[in-house]
């Protein structure tokens, strides 16, 4: 299971009770923190999100809502003694921002803090264990800006341990039967993998898609998502400003899911002009009935 807990879903500026982007995906008990707006730190406090278990930080872009956070979070993981390494992917000036930092602050941290700079077109994996993995792809806003896929793997079909006894296969061999594997025992009769396996879960995806014009580029590296976080900066009566800021409306960002294929979306990045949120669920309900309107503190599972 993937575990999506959003932090802020606001744009630009804290309004309404609503704090710039942050959200914590969690897989396998490890946390992700995806953007560090101003104030994630408070937000991780009131919904009890332990600062020494995120390993991975990934920033979307350089537009200061996105990553004001970033600087005070670092610093007060080395003052409550942090000595795991921490990763940051970002664009490559994030680098320099946060050397300035600890430069002039003279702060020597506990903790390697390894970042991993990510070109503007760049399309790759970050990170690929045996059980999840997470990869980049680039959307079209103002400034370079990217997105990120969350995979959950399989854990391949399943074991029926009382099958494997029955057919004298070793714990041993549990490994290759859940890649599919037959087992031919040592008296030379073959095992049907199918005899002594079920159906495993299949792999989860969460798509988060950052700060983005309209528009279908990058609609192949989410293709079939179980769950899209796609901002919604604006409702249909500032269609024409959305473009000019290169953001999305609610009604464009259901169009996107749309044509991905995803299953459920999610909606954030409100503009803080509005005030109610009602309308961005209707607007882009009437194109993709599977919406929700993110809620600040709500834990969403895929």
């Amino acid at each position: 299971m993937i575990k999506l807990t959003i932090l802020g879903n606001n744009s630009a500026l804290p309004a309404h009770r609503r704090h710039p982007t942050a959200q914590i995906v969690e897989m396998k008990e490890q946390l992700f923190l995806v953007d560090c707006g101003e104030g994630t730190q408070i937000q991780m406090q009131r919904f009890n999100i332990r600062k020494r278990r995120i390993n991975y930080v990934f920033i979307s872009h350089l537009h200061g809502d996105h990553y004001y956070g970033l600087i005070g979070l670092i610093t007060s993981m080395g003052l409550l003694g942090r000595t795991n390494p921490l990763t940051i992917f970002g664009p490559p000036g994030l680098k320099k921002v946060l050397d300035i930092h600890l430069e002039i602050a003279q702060t020597q941290l506990p903790y390697p803090l390894i970042f991993r700079g990510l070109e503007a077109e760049e399309t790759c994996t970050l990170v690929d264990t045996e059980q999840y993995a997470v990869s980049c792809f680039p959307v079209e806003h103002r400034i370079p800006c990217h997105g990120f896929l969350f995979t959950l793997k399989s854990g391949g079909r399943k074991i029926l341990p009382e099958e494997c006894r029955k057919h004298e296969i070793p714990t041993a061999y549990y490994n290759a039967l859940k890649k599919g594997a037959d087992y031919e025992r040592k008296d030379g009769v073959l095992i049907p993998n199918e005899s002594v396996t079920g159906p495993g879960l299949p792999e989860k995806k969460y798509a988060y898609c950052a700060d983005t014009k309209f528009t279908d580029s990058f609609v192949t590296y989410i293709q079939n998502a179980d769950l899209m976080y796609h901002e919604s900066t604006y409702l249909n009566t500032d269609t024409e400003k959305a473009s000019l800021r290169f953001h999305s409306t609610a009604e464009q960002a259901a169009k996107v899911a749309l044509m991905a294929g995803v299953k459920r979306l999610l909606l954030g990045h409100y503009s803080s002009r509005y005030l109610e949120l009602e309308d961005f669920y209707l607007e882009a309900m009437a194109v993709f009935p599977n919406v929700e309107v993110s809620v600040e503190g709500t834990t969403y599972e895929v």
